[in-house]
């Protein structure tokens, strides 16, 4: 990864691992693809190999990506989704023309239709976010429990209570504010 730009964030879930692109965003929001090369990077990561991408699409991915957090979120607390950003979502869907294709291991992986495609590589990040929101796969979205990033993420834990949208981040950070919370109050008690 080139220097001056913060690590991705990468978890088991497209969709929320692409919202992960903005965290921290009640706090000092750190954007994790400022360019149209870091969301190339992103996506290669993510197994959509795209050649390019041009500045209109890296506003139509942040679009999608911020449309996403909303969509989740307002899932999350059970609340009504935003329809301007389930527009946004189903328009990314439609648009994109990817394709899923099983390799020979049984796992299976996205061909687009260009290898320089963004809108068919937003439209699979768009279809993935459809599967969660709608309640199709496994596991339960959650909000976390950071009060500087509180990001939606899916949680497929076996009791469905994890606390945090990556425990080597916000967890980390949460827990060593506490025990330095409680060294401090040892040292005055």
């Amino acid at each position: 990864m080139p220097a001056g730009f913060p690590d991705f964030r990468l978890g088991n879930v497209l969709a929320t691992s692409f919202t992960g692109t903005l965290s921290e965003r009640h706090g000092d929001a750190v954007e994790r693809i400022p360019t149209p090369q870091r969301l190339v990077d992103w996506l290669v990561v993510n197994g959509l190999a795209v050649e390019s991408c041009t500045d209109a699409q890296l506003e139509l991915a942040r679009e999608l990506r911020e449309s996403i957090h909303a969509a989740a979120t307002a899932a999350a607390i059970h609340d009504a989704l935003p329809a301007s950003a389930v527009q946004v979502i189903n328009d990314c869907s439609i648009q994109g023309r990817a394709a899923a294709i099983l390799t020979p291991d049984g796992n299976r992986r996205w061909r687009l239709s260009s290898a320089s495609c963004v809108e068919d590589a937003l439209g699979v990040i768009a279809a993935d976010a459809i599967s969660i929101i709608a309640g199709e796969r496994d596991g339960k979205l959650a909000l976390c429990a950071s009060p500087t990033c509180q990001a939606a993420f899916f949680d497929t834990s076996q009791s469905r209570t994890r606390k945090w949208c990556d425990m080597n981040t916000c967890g980390n950070r949460q827990k060593k504010a506490r025990f330095n919370a409680n060294q401090r109050k040892n040292i005055r008690g």
